[in-house]
């Protein structure tokens, strides 16, 4: 899938959110669409952090319909699940590999093999917290979808269960959300 075939379906499923022109122009601009999910698992691939958003997005809509789920705002799955991993904008740098250098990627781009290093200037740290602040500065958040993409990490990105806990109590949203990022990176593998 391109750029232009990402950028058709975000629009057809954020039709549902109220995403503005500015916010998506601010996303192509930022490489939302060609940007690498990781840079050795899931999604490590060009475009890789929105087909992961979007499987993320399908499921936890999907969970929705199915548990029945009551969120704050309508939006709110499609704005989670698309943006929890909005952190990643700024984190990955395509390395293309010379001769003799082992290929660590599983892509090729015409003919040129390469893989994904980490940028060394990235302007915060962490993902759940600095995901919640990148896309607040174009969405006001409800604190359910704070918490959601917050702690979608699950047990993966804190060492506090306490928080964590706290979070799914109020909102069983949150556990729900980490089960679609998991469903969509381990189950799906994207």
């Amino acid at each position: 899938m391109n750029q232009k075939d990402r950028i058709e379906l975000f629009k057809a499923m954020m039709n549902k959110a109220n995403i503005n022109e500015d916010f998506l122009d601010w996303l192509i601009q930022e490489g939302f669409f060609t940007a690498p999910a990781s840079r050795k698992y899931h999604g490590n691939y060009e475009g890789g952090l929105f087909d992961h958003s979007y499987a993320v997005t399908e499921t936890l809509v999907e969970i929705t319909e199915r548990m029945n789920l009551e969120w704050q705002l309508p939006r709110s799955p499609y704005v989670i699940g698309m943006f929890h991993d909005i952190c990643k904008l700024d984190q990955y740098k395509k390395v293309i590999d010379v001769e003799g250098v082992q290929y660590m990627g599983k892509d090729e781009v015409e003919g040129e093999k390469y893989h994904y290093e980490y940028k060394e200037s990235s302007l915060f740290p962490g993902h759940g917290d600095k995901s919640v602040l990148m896309l607040a500065a174009w969405i006001h958040l409800t604190e359910e979808e704070i918490l959601c993409i917050r702690y979608h990490m699950g047990a993966y990105e804190t060492n506090d269960w306490t928080y964590f806990d706290r979070a799914i109590r109020k909102y069983e949203t949150v556990l729900w959300t980490h089960t679609a990022d998991m469903v969509a990176s381990k189950v799906n593998g994207i």
